[in-house]
This record gives C-alpha cells, structure tokens and sequence, in this order.
C-alpha cells in the first residue's frame, strides 16, 4: 500500500496470513483499489472518499474529487465494508486446545478475558470489523466489559453486538458427566416457567445484552441425543419481554423440532440447524427467519476428533450438513454468515465464507451474506455497505474474493470508523 509520507506508516503483520502492511491516523483520504464491492454489487474502477469515520463519497475516481484529502493508492485490491462475524464467541478458545468444559470449569474469568483481547485484535485485522457474539459460555457479562473496552479505545477489536449469559433450560446444558450430588456451574443461565424466564431475560438485558440467546433444544441427560427444551409457550415468553425492550431473540436450533417453535416463537435466526428439513426451511423463509449454519464449526470439531479432511471420507455429520445447507439455499432463506468462532480459532473467521461457497453458494452471494445481509437481520443500519453516510469500517483484500472466496483472507487494510486498529 502507497501512503504520502505525511502519514507516518506504522508496519505490522496480520497474526494469520503474515501480510505485512500499515497503519495510519485518520483524516480524509481518498482510497482507490482496483475495484469496490459495494455490500451488493462489484464496481470496478471506483474509489471511496472517507471523512473523518464516515464515508463521504463512492463512485469511478475519475468522479471523486477532494480538495486536500490524501490519495491511497490500494493497486491491486479489492475494497470491501468490513466483515461481519454473525456467530462468535471471544470468551472461547479452540476446543484442540483445551476442551470446552476445561475451559468453563478450570479457566479463571481472568484468564479467559486476557485471551479474549488477544481474540479481540486478531479478528479486527482479520477484517471483521463487528461480531455478534452469542454467549459467554460460563464467564458471566464479561463480553460487556470486553465490549466497554473496545468502544473506549482501551484495546482494539470489533464492534460487538453481545448476548452476555444465554438462556438454557434446567438440566439441559452442559458441563456434565459429574456426579448428581454435585451442582456443577453452567454454561449459561437457566431458567423455566413464567417468571423466572422473564426474569432471567430482563436480568441479562439489565445487565447489558443486546440481543437474547436462547437454547431451543440440547442434549438432555448425559449428553444423549438433542431433544427440545423450552415449549413453545416459553420461546413466546422470551421473545415477547425481549422484543418488548427493543432487542431480538436468537436460537441455537440443531433438531427439526426446535427449529419448528424457534422459528414459530419468532425468534430472527436460527442458530446451526443441522437437522433442518425442507419443510422447516420453508417455514423459515415462509417467517423471514434467518439460518446461521455454521458450517465451519461441525467441521473443525470432527477434524479434532480425527477426520483426515481431503484425504478421508466425508463423515455422515458433514455429508448431511451439506445436504441441508443446499435446501436451506434451494428454499430461499436468508443466509446469516457467522462460524461459531471460537470452536476454531479468533482471526481464522474466513474459514466459514469458504465453506459457505465450498458447500454450493456463489462468493458473491456469500460475501453479501458477511455484509449487507447480515447488517439488514442484525437491524445495523449505519454499517454494511460502501455507501455515503454510513461507518467508514471497510477492508482491502488484494485479488478478487467475488471470483475466489479464499482472497479474502489477503488483508492489506482494515479501517474502522476511518481509522487502521492499533496493535
């Protein structure tokens, strides 16, 4: 990347690909790739004007003018809105490194928030310049702090849309294997019947929520099969106290049934959905529900367990995920991109767009799905395409990601509210 001297570039390395390239202070700067994807549409030629942390301008640069702004020669690239991650989890770390009940039960909340601002910074360069993230999975409303944190300028990292505890119904969650003598601390908060829901969901808004996560079914018992928890009555509850203070309700859905009263409850996304049928996916598109399916996720776990992927079989898991990845897309439902990052690691978010079109989507459709797609479910009005007015959070990727998904891994720039994060 070419910068006037003026803007006393700073070196650093992208933690994943390696890619050397700077950071800058903000100011208006007129940046010109070779091409920009808008959110929706490839325009090649054109160029962005950025104002303080808006965009001010797009169209050809032989169009944009501006008196006194610095010229960004991005040759080369690919200009994109920053990415938005739909299914994260910060206070988490890869499961092949310490398994998820180490993690709840013997990780101190300390520890785990240290290694979430090392996650923080490292999805930032990745591009991903916001994450929804869906729980945390033992560590109370540390992802409010986190998020505190970051909007203050203490650490860098991505804007967060955050679900604190998430909802769990008793007996259903995990840890688990331990004796029924024992009350073992969960992974979120449980709680049932009328009262005690609507008082768990004004808690955790109380405290700082965003958005709602519920657990529409788990594996009951001694981690058996997943079976429905909540009724539909009690999803209704949910998603009525929560609606009721202006804030959504997602599901972790993975049976045909809980799906069926997630999406019936009114919850906006399903989370997984791995038993989906094309009679639930009609009724997802029929209610303007959502599907975030995670693919990478299912993926990363069974290759922990052993699966040579590219040298072995398809398992049954991933040969039937990408069945019902195809009917999800056959039955028109939105597609919400978000990998359930955490399973794998911080910064490897682009695992998920590249199995997204591994698994029968079109890159364009799939990078729409990590921008303006994901802006429109997630109600963010001021983010998600290049368009004057709205948050100058873009990213440049050399090549082309609508032509080969796996450029964008290529990060040679990341702007976030005009400004290149900080190490």
């Amino acid at each position: 990347m070419i910068l006037s001297a003026s803007a006393f570039p700073i070196p650093t390395t992208h933690p994943k690909s390696g890619h050397t390239y700077h950071l800058q202070t903000a100011g208006d700067k007129l940046y010109k790739p070779d091409r920009v994807f808008d959110g929706e549409t490839l325009h090649e030629g054109w160029a962005v004007l950025v104002k303080g942390d808006k965009i001010e301008a797009v169209g050809p640069a032989a169009s944009l003018r501006s008196e006194g702004a610095e010229v960004i020669d991005l040759k080369g690239t690919t200009l994109l809105p920053g990415l938005i991650e739909g299914h994260s989890h910060l206070l988490l770390h890869p499961y092949n490194e310490t398994t998820w009940d180490d993690q709840v039960l013997k990780e101190p909340r300390s520890y785990r928030i240290a290694r979430a601002t090392v996650h923080a910074r490292n999805t930032l360069l990745a591009g991903f310049t916001t994450v929804r993230d869906l729980g945390t999975e033992g560590a109370d409303y540390d992802d409010v702090g986190l998020k505190q944190a970051i909007n203050q300028g203490i650490i860098p990292g991505p804007r967060m849309i955050v679900a604190t505890r998430a909802l769990i119904a008793t007996g259903s969650y995990a840890p688990k294997g331990f004796s029924p003598d024992i009350d073992v601390p969960q992974g979120a908060e449980e709680a049932d019947g009328h009262d005690r829901l609507i008082q768990a969901v004004r808690r955790q808004i109380g405290k700082g929520a965003d958005v709602i996560k519920v657990y529409a079914d788990y594996r009951w018992g001694l981690m058996s099969e997943a079976r429905p928890t909540f009724t539909l009555d009690e999803l209704k509850l949910v998603v009525e106290v929560a609606h009721s203070s202006g804030r959504p309700t997602v599901a972790h859905a993975t049976t045909a049934e809980g799906m069926r009263r997630a999406i019936l409850a009114g919850c906006e996304t399903v989370e997984h959905g791995d038993a989906g049928t094309p009679e639930i996916f009609a009724l997802m598109k029929q209610h303007g529900t959502a599907l975030c399916p995670t693919l990478a996720a299912g993926d990363a776990t069974i290759q922990y367990r052993g699966w040579k992927k590219g040298t072995e079989p398809d398992p049954e898991r991933i040969r039937n995920k990408k069945i019902t990845f195809k009917q999800a897309l056959d039955a028109g439902v939105k597609i919400c991109f978000g990998g359930d990052v955490g399973v794998f690691a911080h910064g490897d978010n682009a695992r998920e767009l590249e199995m997204m079109v591994e698994y029968g989507m079109k890159p364009l459709d799939a990078l729409r799905s990590a921008t303006s797609g994901n802006a429109a479910v997630f109600h963010l009005t001021d983010r998600g395409r290049i368009r004057p007015g709205l948050l100058a959070d873009l990213v440049a990727v050399e090549g082309d990601p609508t032509k080969t998904i796996g450029a964008i891994r290529k990060v040679r720039l990341v702007l976030k509210g005009g400004v290149n994060p900080k190490p």
